[in-house]
């Protein structure tokens, strides 16, 4: 039986992005981080403050994993986290100075990495891939 083309692209850019995600893996490694909280020490430090949901959002993590990876970053100096003054049920997350210079050495490591992935592709391979990618998301 024949796949349709729609479940080999599908197929296709699951294994490119975890190829990738295994290489950004490999990179926050070597700093004592995971891939979690890796990523929420970049939304922080590109986006700011935030709180546990938009974090969550920003990254696209589970609900479940997201209080381990902020207690983790926390007990290590990366972030803090206060009470939302608007809605004492909401913790807002803040990237520590230690956070922010650990993310200012892993972020352009990892971005040239990203950069490096996709050289196979020329300008206007790339534009049309993102362009393709946006339609698909809507």
């Amino acid at each position: 039986m024949d796949n349709p083309a729609e479940l080999k692209i599908l197929i296709g850019m699951h294994r490119a992005v975890n190829k990738i995600d295994g290489k950004t893996i490999k990179i926050v490694k070597q700093y004592g981080l995971s891939l979690g909280q890796f990523a929420v020490l970049e939304a922080l430090y590109h986006k700011g403050d935030m709180t546990v949901g938009q974090v969550q959002e920003k990254i696209l993590s589970s609900s479940g994993t997201i209080p381990v990876i902020i207690k983790n970053l926390e007990k290590s100096g990366y972030v803090t986290h206060k009470a939302d003054e608007c809605d004492k049920r909401k913790c807002i997350l803040h990237i520590t100075d230690k956070g922010a210079d650990l993310i200012k050495q892993v972020f352009p490591e990892n971005k040239n990495m990203i950069i490096e992935s996709f050289k196979n592709l020329s300008d206007n391979e790339k534009d049309e891939l993102l362009r393709l990618l946006k339609k698909l998301g809507k």
